[in-house]
């Protein structure tokens, strides 16, 4: 299939600090006609009637009521992250523009990391292994730095999270026996 009948997707840019990864452009682009933010903005006219779908990417490019009256055949706004709080979902769908997102594809490695560092903390490994490297006699002799108790049985941690990352902690947390108490988040 020709690039011209790929559907054009609009992206901030290309590697660099704030553009899509290079590895994940080269996927883009074999189901998509890529179109950084400056070419359209070089040449708006031609490229918006091109841009059928905005990809994006740590939250950029900025989607804003300017950008979407610019787009007339805009479709979906496909979003890399598990969250579209920086999306105005009204003013989105006030132009008839779907928005997808990912829900629930890191909640298992995000309360994996969550309980790691809930436990890393508990047991203070990092001073741990500061210990390690400095010797006992850069603490002036505290024999125990790093292991105050022998387990974290009946311990209660406390924790920021929402919606499935709580239920994938909270299930982490059973084996350890370790209660787990969460603020919500909003």
């Amino acid at each position: 299939m020709a690039e011209e009948e790929l559907p054009g997707v609009l992206i901030l840019d290309i590697g660099g600090t704030h553009g899509v990864l290079e590895d994940l452009a080269a996927l883009l682009k074999k189901h998509f006609h890529l179109i950084t933010m400056k070419e359209f903005l070089g040449n708006k006219e031609e490229m918006s009637k091109k841009i059928q779908s905005i990809f994006v990417f740590e939250c950029r490019p900025t989607i804003d009521r300017e950008l979407l009256e610019s787009l007339p055949n805009l479709k979906v706004i496909g979003n890399s992250g598990v969250g579209v709080d920086h999306l105005d979902l009204k003013m989105i769908s006030s132009f008839g523009v779907k928005v997808t997102n990912t829900p629930h594809a890191v909640a298992d490695p995000t309360a994996d990391i969550g309980m790691a560092l809930m436990l890393a903390s508990a047991r203070r490994l990092v001073e741990g292994n500061v210990l390690n490297f400095l010797g006992p006699s850069y603490f002036f002799g505290i024999p125990h730095f790093c292991c105050d108790r022998d387990d974290l049985s009946d311990q209660y941690l406390g924790c920021f999270y929402r919606e499935k990352n709580s239920e994938a902690l909270t299930f982490r947390g059973i084996y350890f026996y370790v209660s787990l108490l969460f603020r919500a988040t909003v």
